[in-house]
């Protein structure tokens, strides 16, 4: 059964499931989850737990022994199974789906915590008999369009709230970093009375603990988004990114979307082009068809003679700052038509 993360409140108010496995690219939610989780199984009985860690050194009979071995007294038990790398290899795939068959949550209850996963592990055999014989969450941080909303609900537990440009400002200053934004709403908690803060008191109260990476900058570039474009470049400089990263981060961009608008303009339908471009993550279609709406094929060979001055640049044969023209660069393919 697959739950969505604002149903575990309530569903955690039932009996609890035999498993529940937690997976996503948020360690906080996952975190966050797994601890509703636990707390719940002591309100319903389950008193002792047992943490398993698959990892080098572990015994594959590890699990069906931690399910054998019940209390002297009786009492209930949780199996709190962790797969740091996300694969529990061979041996432990064909285990796991031999004990996910076999539970009893009169009994035990199982929980299976997982990083993010690809789809080739969600296409797996132990994968999906985990999501067939229990409840399966997938906790990702908040879009970057959702996070001021996130923050909103975050502040409504704490009995706060904010004007939409303060939500926004918060969202700008902890973008990437889900557990300072958790920290900066605990600490407004904790500065300011249960009512409607203000702009400046929230101005005053949050650091810049935003983090910066290049797959941001190429999404903002996409988007069309040239402020953030800035925004961002501006973060990467401050935080010592190597030019040649952002660089080719760039470049790969507009070699992708030079494809794709030169195979468009030729009559080729966009999905065998984006499968020859082996684009499959759907939210980067969706990004790179709406970058296709305002870019023409001129524009996009005008950019990739850029990025190669740019390399000359770098490599100290042309006179210039990488940094400016990687300023230029953004701007010129993130402008609207």
């Amino acid at each position: 059964m697959i739950l969505g993360p604002d149903q575990l409140t309530t569903h955690l108010e039932k009996p609890l499931q035999a498993l529940y496995t937690l997976h996503g690219n948020e360690p906080l939610l996952v975190l966050e989850a797994a601890d509703a989780i636990r707390a719940s199984a002591r309100r319903q009985g389950y008193d002792e737990r047992e943490v398993l860690v698959v990892g080098q050194g572990f015994r594959r009979d590890a699990l069906t022994q931690a399910a054998g071995n019940l209390s002297l007294f009786g009492s209930r038990k949780l199996i709190d199974l962790r797969i740091p790398t996300g694969k529990p290899g061979r041996e432990g795939a064909d285990i796991l789906q031999s004990y996910v068959r076999a539970l009893d949550p009169s009994a035990t209850v199982t929980l299976v915590t997982l990083p993010e996963v690809d789809w080739q592990v969600r296409k797996s055999a132990w994968f999906l008999a985990l999501g067939e014989h229990g409840v399966m969450l997938e906790l990702n941080a908040p879009e970057r369009t959702q996070l001021p909303r996130w923050i909103a609900a975050r502040l409504a537990a704490q009995g706060q709230s904010a004007p939409a440009d303060a939500l926004a400002f918060v969202a700008e200053h902890v973008e990437g970093n889900l557990l300072a934004a958790h920290q900066e709403i605990l600490k407004l908690g904790l500065l300011y009375p249960q009512r409607e803060l203000t702009n400046h008191e929230i101005r005053d109260a949050v650091l810049d603990v935003a983090r910066y990476d290049v797959d941001k900058l190429r999404f903002a570039l996409l988007e069309g988004d040239p402020a953030r474009c800035v925004r961002l470049l501006e973060g990467l400089k401050g935080e010592g990114a190597a030019p040649p990263l952002v660089l080719w981060a760039l470049a790969s961009e507009i070699r992708t979307l030079a494809a794709l608008r030169g195979g468009l303009d030729a009559r080729q339908p966009l999905p065998a082009l984006l499968k020859a471009e082996r684009v499959f993550d759907e939210a980067r279609r969706k990004a790179l068809q709406q970058a296709l709406s305002r870019l023409a094929y001129a524009t996009l060979k005008a950019a990739l003679l850029q990025a190669a001055r740019i390399d000359r640049i770098i490599k100290g044969v042309a006179g210039g700052d990488p940094w400016d023209e990687f300023q230029t660069l953004a701007l010129r393919l993130a402008r609207q038509r």
